[in-house]
């Protein structure tokens, strides 16, 4: 579940941001300003950070590239009620992943936050797989299955896989799983039992990710 920092002197607003994101399925908190956001971002990292531009204390664009500096990966999105060519650009230099005006319609929110969200976990999908080696063990029907066993059940003995690949030949389920440990997509427990291992659990989250949200 992605959490959400929502940062806003308008408590009013913060609270609507609040109710309708957590209505939505996000994990989200709130902070009242710039300080108490680099707070919050030093104790638990966020997925995403909804950022007003003007705020006492510390506005969003001193907080802005600092945020960036703490947590690299975290989305910034800046709520301003000044939709100019110059702050737009000015938010973007300083790290801001896109920026939305106020007052702006729930729609415009979920679908600028979802946005967001997606093309950081494409990033990260990026930066952490090995292609070759990802798809060299994806290009199977059997390696796949394997997995995605795998994902759904946890844990399971050799004799569970082949049951459920229905093959009999006991010598190729074998192999691919030899290929598969090799890989470091997946490795045996102290009761030999195969599980994924969290290189293979992002894989899983990075194919089910592209399966549902990009079109081909």
């Amino acid at each position: 579940m992605p959490k959400i920092l929502v940062v806003d002197d308008d408590r009013e607003l913060q609270e609507n941001i609040l109710e309708v994101l957590t209505e939505e399925g996000f994990e989200v908190a709130t902070a009242n300003h710039g300080g108490e956001a680099l707070s919050a971002v030093r104790k638990s990292p966020f997925d995403l950070v909804l950022l007003d531009m003007i705020m006492p204390e510390m506005g969003g664009m001193e907080a802005l590239p600092q945020i960036k500096r703490i947590c690299p990966g975290t989305q910034v999105i800046i709520i301003t009620a000044f939709a100019t060519l110059d702050n737009a650009v000015n938010a973007m230099r300083k790290g801001a992943d896109d920026y939305i005006t106020k007052p702006f319609k729930v729609s415009e929110l979920l679908v600028t936050v979802r946005r967001c969200l997606e093309e950081a976990k494409i990033r990260e999908c990026r930066a952490t797989i090995d292609i070759d080696n990802t798809f060299n063990s994806l290009a199977n029907s059997i390696r796949r299955e394997i997995l995605l066993l795998l994902s759904r059940n946890e844990r399971k003995r050799f004799t569970d896989i082949a049951h459920h690949l229905e093959i009999i030949d006991h010598t190729k389920v074998n192999y691919h799983l030899k290929l598969l440990l090799e890989s470091g997509f997946i490795t045996q427990d102290a009761r030999k039992k195969y599980l994924l291992t969290p290189e293979g659990k992002k894989i899983i989250d990075c194919l089910q990710f592209a399966i549902k949200n990009l079109s081909f």
